[in-house]
């Protein structure tokens, strides 16, 4: 009988505190490092453009976007683990 590789499930909590704190970051822990640093870009290129006053609409959107994104893919990620 083969030893079955230990299943580490992504705490959906965390991943939504980690993109509370630093846009990307959720989805980094999630192990979606692309997805992670675009997330980083674009947080990056919104912030910038707060100086064109745009970016007071789209960094608060993109930054609540990035947690709700963190923490719905930490669950579809647990479901789709569970279900191996």
């Amino acid at each position: 009988m083969t030893e079955q590789p230990p299943i580490f499930y992504k705490n959906p909590s965390v991943a939504t505190i980690l993109s509370f704190f630093f846009m990307g970051l959720g989805q980094i822990y999630n192990g979606q490092i692309g997805k992670g640093i675009i997330f980083i870009i674009l947080y990056g290129i919104s912030l910038i453009l707060i100086l064109a006053a745009i970016g007071l609409i789209t960094t608060p959107i993109l930054w609540i976007w990035g947690m709700m994104d963190a923490n719905s893919s930490a669950k579809r990620i647990n479901v789709e683990l569970a279900a191996q």
